[in-house]
């Protein structure tokens, strides 16, 4: 008698978190615990968005690293953007999750509050826009990200330069992926390889993480965002410890190719040099921050204005450095969900969409 019982197929991402399964109980991996670093605030969304950390095998972790480019920008930094938000006739744009950012009991949002013009845009050029059509106001954009979205700072300055905007000006808190990485893995060196972020290597290339087999010996793969995106990156580097093989994989081929993005990395390049620069949790790191090159100092915010640097204190018991550097879990600290929520955040962890507290907050069990 036969079964006309219908069984729909499994979908991919069952398919690989089954393979999955399969290679981490072979001799090889079934007695190591295995510890995957993602740096990528949007994967560590995803992740938990998707309840992704349930279907791992018990001997997997994945653990949240400094991918969210809100979370990293350092309270001294933003200090010094509340010191020129108080500056007479000075507008700050910048993306919401800035201006939520607590700095010592303060934030941009409260200082609009007591009457300073801070304004949430969606993109730089949004920002010179609004120079545009206000030329007798000094228009400042505070700059935030990674490889991502440097490259439309720096068209929006060519912009600016060519347009001749005298009143449009960019504070740079952009950041530098592989020097943090470098950074952060000497502060944890048991890792078994890294979940690499696919929108930066959208823009730099695959190959600009090569560094991470060649010179740190662990294996690095590049990975979408989808589940099926990241079990399947997850699948690789398990593939490859069992192995005992340590490369650069790309499992985002359909957006990822190996060399950079030629348009995007030639303004960014052009543009911008790279500095020392300071990140929350993981302190001052060599070649590690974008500011603008010389020829472009009439639209450096910190050349146009006289502004000290910033010096503001860390709420001592809030433990987002811990949590960068995956020291720590968000919910290891005393913080959080008690006096830290997104309803009233004490660290960035907690503010930004990319955070890894505000992630675990949202999609708590």
């Amino acid at each position: 008698m036969t079964n006309n019982i219908y069984s729909p197929p499994l979908s991919l991402t069952a398919v690989l978190t089954e393979k999955l399964a399969h290679i981490c109980v072979s001799p090889e991996l079934c007695q190591r615990k295995l510890r995957f670093l993602e740096v990528c605030g949007t994967h560590t969304m995803s992740v938990y968005r998707h309840g992704l950390k349930a279907l791992l095998p018990p001997n997997v972790e994945l653990i949240s690293g400094p991918g969210c480019p809100v979370c990293v920008t350092p309270a001294s930094l933003l200090a010094q953007a509340l010191a020129i938000a108080g500056l007479p006739n000075i507008a700050i744009c910048s993306f919401g999750d800035m201006l939520r950012v607590p700095i010592a009991g303060d934030s941009l949002l409260k200082a609009s509050e007591r009457g300073c013009d801070i304004r949430l845009v969606t993109s730089p050029l949004e920002a010179l826009e609004i120079a545009i059509a206000k030329p007798s106001q000094e228009v400042v954009f505070l700059a935030v990200g990674f490889e991502t979205t440097a490259p439309l700072s720096a068209v929006t300055v060519r912009l600016a330069e060519q347009r001749r905007i005298k009143n449009f000006s960019l504070f740079s808190a952009h950041r530098l992926m592989p020097p943090a990485l470098r950074c952060l893995l000497s502060y944890d060196p048991q890792i078994d390889g890294l979940l690499l972020p696919g929108h930066v290597a959208t823009i730099s290339g695959a190959d600009y993480f090569a560094f991470v087999p060649q010179e740190l010996g662990l294996p690095a793969v590049v990975a979408g965002f989808e589940p099926a995106d990241i079990m399947a990156a997850l699948l690789a580097l398990a593939t490859q410890v069992a192995k005992g093989k340590c490369r650069l994989e790309n499992a985002y081929p359909r957006a990822v190719q190996q060399k950079p993005n030629p348009t995007a990395w030639a303004a960014m390049e052009q543009v911008f040099t790279s500095i020392k620069a300071t990140w929350r949790g993981l302190g001052e790191i060599e070649a590690s921050g974008l500011s603008l090159r010389p020829a472009y100092a009439d639209f450096d915010t910190l050349c146009r204005f006289d502004i000290p640097p910033g010096e503001a204190a860390e709420n001592p018991a809030c433990r987002c450095g811990d949590i960068l550097r995956g020291e720590l879990k968000p919910t290891d600290c005393p913080l959080f969900a008690k006096q830290c929520h997104p309803g009233d955040p004490q660290g960035a962890c907690m503010v930004s969409s990319e955070g890894a507290c505000a992630a675990a907050y949202r999609y708590r069990g």
